[in-house]
């Protein structure tokens, strides 16, 4: 059982290094770290309105009751 499980292990370190070095080097390279940029700057706006709405709510609510 530890054969298979170290022989399955190494070909999936085999297969994402391969898949790495395709996602850097290979065609559409650019596209894909523009693509990368703009999810992460998306996913960082999501979090700074949702922190925003939430302390904006509880300013709200805590001028509300007094």
């Amino acid at each position: 059982m530890d054969i298979t499980k170290k022989a399955t292990g190494e070909i999936e370190d085999r297969l994402k290094k391969i898949e790495d070095f395709i996602a850097t080097k290979g065609i559409g390279s650019t596209y894909l770290k523009k693509a990368q940029k703009t999810q992460r700057d998306v996913n960082v706006a999501l979090v700074l309105f949702g922190i925003i709405t939430i302390s904006g709510l509880a300013f709200w609510m805590n001028a509300k009751n007094k």
